[in-house]
């Protein structure tokens, strides 16, 4: 089988709006199973399936705050076993 290695990155400041309306595109694609990426640099696309590992880290401090999600899948092997997650916004 060919191996295909394809990337994506985009880094850009953007509204609130602008980023829940990105969220809920990254929402809806992997609930259909594709998600598609592209800016004027290139394009990708993603099809996760089966068990997708899940990664989120937060950090805060005086100035600065990050929240990272980070979505990883093999297509040919089954990942670990979910744990469970809570998110609040409250």
């Amino acid at each position: 089988m060919k191996r295909v290695d394809k990337s994506f990155r985009h880094e850009s400041l953007q509204d609130l709006k602008s980023v829940r309306e990105i969220l809920k595109a990254l929402t809806n694609g992997v609930a259909k199973g594709k998600v598609t990426l592209s800016d004027d640099r290139g394009e990708v696309v993603l099809e996760p399936e089966g068990l997708l590992h899940v990664k989120l880290t937060a950090r805060q401090d005086d100035e600065d705050s990050r929240l990272t999600l980070r979505l990883r899948w093999r297509s040919d092997k089954e990942g670990p076993k979910k744990k469970a997650l809570k998110v609040s916004d409250k």
